[in-house]
């Protein structure tokens, strides 16, 4: 064991002991090696490379995408102790000349820069300087997905900081990201010089989270109703469009629910009020585009839910993971339906990126239907797709109430052969008047009343025959066709099916109330409920509410929750046994010890 990490984990960040793989990584750096994390979101990425930064020589160069975020960070780290700063277009020019002053006289451990600030030739100039002295301890790139054209978040400037191995070699680098498949993992490498990395992939499986999936039925009605268990918790619910964002914001707060909108079309300056807002205050529920959540530090967002489906299972379990960063229960909840899959596909055809790239899209967008659809648990098929293996996992929705299975070869046959006797031209909503026989204008201005098919599928409502198609789709027996406004097509898959020569097993649709989670199960090393319902914690929450206005910072960045519950439990009764609270290191304990001790004694 490294001892001299071990010492700075314990006497800067009040941690006893490393995680997982932390201290390998650690190692490897300190050493002077590459490397890199597939960590998932709460599993400590930020201490691999703030450890080594800390002791190795210089300074420790941290490229990150979140301008709006590196306050915070910052702040986290200064409050330990550490001395930290950030470079981005946010400062004026004499807080940008003096942070670089600071850089240079060796005043500075970690620094956090914009990869497009790092990249400039004025840093560039500075990190020459820095490594002409010796004084440049190491690169960390988070967020390292978003260099990869077949991630779900593309950032064009991330290709450039390839620039860092061919410009300083002798500088070892570290590459991080919560979420990465096999061909994103590869893009990375390649695209980042990083063949020679040693590669650390810890587990994806984030046990606290609860997944549940529900068919669209009433969206807004099951969202509340979802929402009704969560009362006063802090969340996140995802939308696809700008202004359905905007919609569902205002009809939240319109049922009492505190909730604001985040889109790239607010003003920079809205924006950056909203996700302060949701940072600093609790029970903020923020309603937003993918353009919110990539590296939100909030370690106590209780529920994610996704009012439209994801464009990939990467996306979704990058979004979901933003849920349940303290270990405690959380519920990821998605809503979809039919709709989904064609307005996704026609955003993939209509996108002017390149053939295969479509191709690849494709393939994810069908690998998130299938995941919907399937009767398998949620935490086995997400952890195989990773390349993880996984038993079931007891706390999603199939595994607890596991979905009932019907022969649906006939009512497959009966759907495909509606879509075939109209010319593969037709979406679903039409097919399914035909199959229950409705007289709708478009179904007599066709003629299709006059079809064999007319009305062989009445013994179905509209839910069930939709349930029907997605199932086909997910199976690949149909496929969306974006340029024909979602017209349902026969792939090659449908020809034994017609044909009677393969059975085919349906998930049958579910009666149940829609969006109801049931009760989180305790999880493995989550606080304990005793110390959340105490008097003292509502005291130790007081006080630190009042800290972080004082301070201007987030709550969690002043203490997590799981430390109160610490304190709470242990009822420390000095500084030594205050530095046995995971999180509190000497310089909090020097800053916050006398307030937090006086607190725990006027309990007893």
């Amino acid at each position: 064991m490294s001892k001299p990490a071990v010492d700075i984990l314990r006497r800067v960040f009040g941690y006893p002991s490393f995680r997982g793989q932390q201290e390998e990584i650690v190692d490897q750096l300190v050493a002077g090696g590459d490397a890199l994390v597939l960590m998932p979101t709460g599993g400590g990425k930020s201490l691999c490379y703030q450890i080594p930064a800390l002791l190795r020589q210089g300074v420790g160069v941290v490229v990150s995408p979140l301008i709006a975020l590196m306050q915070d960070q910052v702040d986290a780290l200064r409050l330990a102790g550490v001395r930290a700063a950030f470079l981005n277009s946010s400062m004026d020019f004499r807080s940008a000349v003096d942070t670089e002053r600071r850089l240079l006289d060796d005043g500075l451990d970690l620094i956090y820069v914009a990869p497009e600030r790092l990249l400039s030739e004025r840093f560039i100039g500075l990190l020459e300087q820095l490594v002409a002295r010796r004084q440049l301890a190491l690169f960390a790139i988070d967020e390292a997905h978003c260099v990869s054209q077949w991630g779900h978040d593309f950032r064009p400037e991330y290709i450039q900081l390839s620039q860092l191995h061919q410009r300083f070699p002798g500088v070892p680098r570290i590459a991080l990201t919560a979420t990465a498949d096999q061909l994103t993992r590869q893009e990375i490498i390649t695209r980042l010089n990083l063949e020679e990395a040693s590669l650390f992939v810890a587990s994806f499986d984030r046990p606290n989270i609860r997944y549940t999936i529900v068919e669209r039925d009433n969206p807004r009605r099951q969202l509340l109703s979802f929402l009704g268990a969560h009362h006063g918790a802090a969340g996140i619910v995802y939308c696809l469009s700008r202004r359905k964002v905007d919609e569902t914001a205002v009809w939240l707060n319109a049922q009492g629910v505190t909730a604001l909108p985040y889109h790239a079309g607010l003003t920079a300056g809205d924006r950056q009020r909203h996700q302060q807002r949701f940072l600093r205050e609790d029970g903020l529920v923020m309603v937003a585009t993918i353009a919110f959540g990539m590296g939100i530090d909030k370690p106590d967002v209780r529920f994610v839910a996704h009012l439209d489906l994801p464009k990939s299972l990467e996306a979704y379990y990058q979004e979901t993971g933003r849920a349940g960063r303290d270990g405690d229960p959380s519920q990821a909840w998605m809503t979809y339906g039919l709709n989904d899959v064609v307005i996704h596909r026609q955003m993939i055809e209509e996108s002017s990126a390149p053939l295969e790239q479509k191709r690849v899209e494709r393939q994810k967008l069908e690998s998130m239907l299938a995941y919907c659809e399937s009767g398998q648990c949620r935490r086995v098929l997400l952890l195989n797709y990773f390349g993880e293996a996984a038993a079931p996992c007891g706390n999603c929705d199939v595994c607890l109430d596991p979905p009932l299975l019907w022969d649906g070869t006939v009512a497959a046959q009966k759907a495909l052969s509606a879509a075939l006797r109209t010319g593969q031209r037709f979406g679903a909503g039409h097919l399914i008047d035909i199959l229950r026989g409705k007289l709708t204008d478009k179904v007599r201005q066709f003629g299709h009343d006059r079809l064999p098919t007319f009305g062989v599928g009445a013994e179905m409502d509209d839910m069930g025959w939709r349930s029907v198609f997605r199932q086909l789709l997910a199976a690949g027996v149909l496929e969306a066709d974006a340029a024909a406004y979602g017209a349902l097509k026969l792939t090659d898959s449908a020809r034994p099916i017609l044909k009677g020569e393969i059975s085919l097993k349906l998930r049958r649709r579910s009666d149940r109330p829609k969006g109801k989670p049931a009760r989180s199960k305790v999880v493995p090393g989550s606080s304990p409920q005793r110390a959340k319902d105490s008097p003292l914690l509502a005291r130790l929450r007081t006080w630190r509410s009042e800290r972080a206005r004082e301070q201007g910072v987030p709550a969690y960045v002043i203490l997590h929750d799981r430390a109160l519950y610490e304190i709470a439990a242990l009822l420390p009764d000095s500084v030594q046994a205050l530095l046995a609270v995971p999180g509190i290191g000497l310089a909090k304990a020097d800053r916050y010890g006398e307030d937090l001790l006086a607190i725990v004694a006027a309990a007893d």
